[in-house]
């Protein structure tokens, strides 16, 4: 998830990157920011159709053009034979024409951001959506032959791709791996035909097997995502997810718990869904399972066997920079004298429409030296063995003393590890994570 899969409070209309006097004037702007080197830089490519719009769903995705299904609350039936019809047809509700348009519009904003960036290498990739898999492998190894050709290749080797079960064709799956995919994101959620009816998700429990086997022979890394705490579930049945991911030999999980967003069907619906102390359990529970099979928990939600954890990811949580190219993709790059964040026109037809222009459909907003803490905590608390203190000096550009008061106040509630050259949560600051981190904004 990505993951830019990356989640406030962006300029308005009237401070987009439109002029060249907006840029030198960023470019000369006094700093108070002093670094070493640049960040390790990441790339995060979005691709925004999907096949339906889960109603659990608040990323930036949006229905294929050709697609016969609609976003639907579903409710929960018990349905073993629970198998959505045309599933082979899936991959033809994204025209070819339109995906040859997306990745033109693609490639330059990529050229647009190069200037940004000369000198620095790439460390490593990421294809998210929406659902990647609804593109056609050919235009892929397009695109990932451009981004080479542009960048190079990542240095820790690591290219994932998201994927929906329910666009699993093994050829496609085939076609990926040949393009240079090598890490498979797998976006099952449940094994249950029951819960997946409840959260409309488009694949079948059959399915969703089929898709991890093949992904396993084929990739050498495959990410398994599970939800829990879904409609009606209870500590069994959450259990037997894990229990079938572990058997089907992935290499990496990510749990995640359903939660419920604004602007989603659930939120304007709620479904059922377990009371705390069940939510407590299962949560527990799955937790527990993971780790005995074998599997590391290096972030709040992030599981891996040794040696197989996600490197864009981890440079996410430790405030790396990434380049974000698509409809409403996130970036965050640092400069020498400041760190922007940016993000890009949600509309799939307008970002085309845009890039075709030879606009840049940019938000862009520079972070304060006082937003820093708050930055850099947000992300690197979220590590399970902790961020090396070192890592806010150089990725911040700033003083340690710069967290001295909240870091006072973590250590005296216990939120924090009293380790030399560490920021790491204890326990008790993993499992409240959200108030260890809110003690690190500006006041």
């Amino acid at each position: 998830m990505d993951q830019n899969k990356g989640k406030g409070g962006l300029p308005s209309a009237t401070s987009l990157v439109t002029s060249a006097d907006n840029l030198v004037g960023r470019v000369f702007m006094p700093s108070e920011l002093r670094f070493a080197a640049m960040p390790p830089l990441a790339l995060y490519i979005h691709l925004p159709w999907c096949v339906r719009k889960c109603p659990y769903c608040d990323f930036n995705s949006h229905l294929a053009p050709e697609s016969k299904l609609r976003e639907v609350g579903v409710p929960l039936v018990s349905d073993t034979n629970h198998a959505p019809t045309g599933e082979q047809g899936f991959a033809e509700s994204l025209p070819i024409d339109l995906q040859r348009r997306y990745l033109n519009a693609l490639v330059a904003d990529l050229d647009h951001q190069l200037p940004k960036i000369w000198g620095r290498k790439l460390y490593s990739i990421f294809i998210g959506g929406g659902t990647p898999s609804l593109f056609s492998p050919e235009l892929i190894d397009d695109l990932l032959g451009a981004v080479r050709a542009r960048l190079g290749m990542p240095q820790s080797g690591e290219i994932t791709m998201e994927a929906n079960p329910g666009t699993f064709e093994q050829a496609r799956f085939e076609g990926f791996r040949r393009a240079g995919v090598n890490r498979l994101s797998i976006g099952v959620q449940t094994f249950s035909d029951s819960h997946l009816k409840a959260l409309g998700r488009v694949h079948n429990s059959g399915q969703a097997v089929a898709a991890v086997r093949s992904a396993v022979a084929l990739f050498d890394e495959v990410n398994i995502d599970l939800m829990y705490a879904l409609p009606h579930q209870n500590v069994e049945q959450a259990l037997a997810d894990v229990a079938q991911a572990v058997a089907l030999n992935s290499t990496h999980l990510s749990l995640y718990q359903l939660t419920m967003e604004p602007n989603t069907l659930f939120a304007a619906k709620p479904p059922p869904l377990p009371d705390d102390d069940t939510l407590i359990d299962i949560e527990e529970a799955v937790q527990k399972a993971a780790k005995a099979a074998g599997f590391e928990q290096y972030e709040i939600s992030a599981f891996a066997k040794p040696g197989h954890r996600c490197q864009h990811n981890l440079n996410y949580w430790g405030f790396g920079d990434y380049l974000g190219i698509g409809a409403g993709a996130h970036a965050k790059i640092s400069y020498p004298n400041r760190i922007e964040r940016e993000t890009r026109h949600r509309n799939p037809m307008a970002y085309m429409e845009e890039m075709e222009g030879a606009a840049q459909p940019l938000e862009v907003r520079t972070l304060a030296v006082k937003e820093l803490p708050f930055e850099f905590m947000l992300n690197a608390l979220r590590l399970a063995d902790g961020a090396p203190e070192s890592w806010f000096v150089e990725r911040c550009g700033r003083p340690l003393n710069d967290l001295q008061k909240p870091l006072k106040q973590a250590l005296a509630k216990g939120l924090v590890e009293t380790q030399p050259g560490l920021f790491k949560p204890t326990e008790l600051g993993f499992r409240f994570l959200n108030d260890l981190q809110e003690m690190f904004l500006a006041s």
